[in-house]
């Protein structure tokens, strides 16, 4: 019986708990107050005890600061990085890091209830640790899939939030305030040809003598560009001499526009091309970076983790970057004029990968989401010919929508003439694209 025990003894098993921990009672307390709260110490490896914390601070693994942080305890546990700890960031903060804290119904109010109290910046936060958490905004939990993680051992805090709720630079962005208007400066093109011949027939000389001369001159000074085009003729004495056209113009750089005094040609978007004499203010694409230029279809997904996204058309590889966790979106792919679905690649940190593909077509008039295309005209008619020169005005817009839809529409009126145009383009994916005005 007792050899039967003893081999029960040895075989049981029973299941044991362990962990660490601090007896404050061994701690010398030298003037009679309370010992401080050690349980954060206690918790787990990377438990850490609130309080400030100079660190790096990246988003989605770009460094976007270095300064000092409050970090308050995670009570509700909602934050998954197992320090403890959720940094205390204001709205003013998480904008300046890049989240678009107007999408965020959460975040929304709560910036709106920020600007009422005037209490906009980490800088006006009392030292107070209650009144400072009041100001502590919990993104964690109003934006799912985002996360706050503190690696204590470099002193390093990694803000992780969904591709799409982030700002994004467009690839070859480059900063307006960093663009030079040039230097002031005087410009002369010139190309002159002539002939001179003699004809002697039977005593009798007869001369004869043609000569052209074209200019292009130009004058920059400031933000200002003057341009005129002038051509001379001579035929034999007979001397006549055409101004062809000259235009004051400048760049609006915040509207990504350019203004036009005097001679041009109206766009031809949604009417025909004429030429006037006046004024003239329409967006230019120029100013755009040249990944959004052109037409071309914005890709959203969702990633599991931190994942790689490819793009491929006709097998060739047009597109590829990197995501975090949550919702994304790629708006800044190059026009491509090849039609062709786009094949689009997740793949996830374990090696997963998901797969879907963007219908992807295009027509000329065909506008990437969300860009407004536009043109005013006021001035004189220009045909070249005749003394027939109405004045007209002219009006065209271009707007580009989600699900790949462009509306467009346009007004030209004079004292004997009007015109509306309206329409809509649409990529209709394997079928192509059409547009119906």
């Amino acid at each position: 019986m007792f050899k039967l025990t003893a081999l029960a003894v040895l075989v049981m098993s029973f299941n044991c708990l362990a962990d660490s921990g601090i007896n404050p009672a061994f701690l010398e307390n030298l003037n009679g107050s309370e010992v401080s709260d050690l349980s954060a110490f206690t918790k787990s490896s990377d438990s850490q005890a609130p309080g400030k914390y100079i660190v790096d601070i990246y988003v989605n693994n770009e460094p976007v600061d270095h300064k000092e942080v409050r970090f308050i305890a995670d009570k509700d546990n909602v934050n998954p990085d197992g320090s403890g700890l959720i940094p205390c960031l204001t709205i003013e903060q998480l904008k300046q890091y890049g989240l678009k804290v107007e999408s965020v119904p959460e975040l929304a109010k709560a910036m709106a209830i920020a600007k009422e109290k005037g209490n906009t910046t980490a800088e006006e936060t009392s030292q107070d640790d209650d009144s400072a958490a009041d100001q502590c905004i919990n993104f964690i939990t109003a934006l799912p899939s985002s996360s706050a993680a503190f690696e204590f051992s470099k002193q390093r805090l990694n803000l992780s939030f969904p591709q799409a709720m982030v700002s994004q630079s467009v690839r070859g962005y480059v900063d307006p305030a960093l663009w030079d208007e040039g230097i002031n400066a005087f410009l002369l093109d010139y190309n002159f040809t002539g002939a001179n011949s003699t004809n002697k027939n039977q005593g009798d000389n007869s001369h004869d003598s043609n000569y052209y001369l074209s200019l292009r001159n130009g004058l920059n000074l400031g933000a200002w560009r003057l341009r005129n085009y002038s051509t001379m003729t001579d035929d034999n004495g007979d001397r006549n001499w055409q101004n062809v056209n000259t235009y004051l113009q400048r760049d609006i750089i915040s509207l990504k526009s350019q203004l036009t005094l005097g001679d041009g040609n109206t766009n031809s978007d949604v009417f025909d091309s004429i030429q006037f004499r006046g004024a003239q203010m329409a967006s230019d694409d120029q100013m755009l970076p040249d990944s959004m230029q052109g037409f071309a279809p914005v890709i959203r997904g969702i990633a599991k983790s931190n994942a790689q996204v490819t793009v491929k058309q006709n097998g060739y590889v047009i597109y590829q970057s990197y995501v975090s966790p949550g919702a994304f979106e790629i708006t800044d792919l190059y026009s491509s004029g090849d039609s062709g679905d786009l094949d689009v690649t997740i793949k996830e940190e374990d090696g997963s990968e998901q797969h879907f593909v963007q219908p992807y077509s295009a027509v000329p008039i065909l506008q990437r989401e969300g860009h407004l295309k536009y043109s005013i005209t006021a001035g004189q008619y220009r045909s070249g010919y005749g003394d027939d020169k109405p004045e007209f005005a002219q009006v065209s817009l271009i707007r580009g929508f989600s699900h790949g839809f462009t509306l467009y529409g346009g007004l030209q009126g004079s004292d004997k003439y009007s015109s509306l145009a309206l329409g809509i383009g649409k990529n209709l994916g394997e079928l192509g694209a059409v547009s119906v005005d």
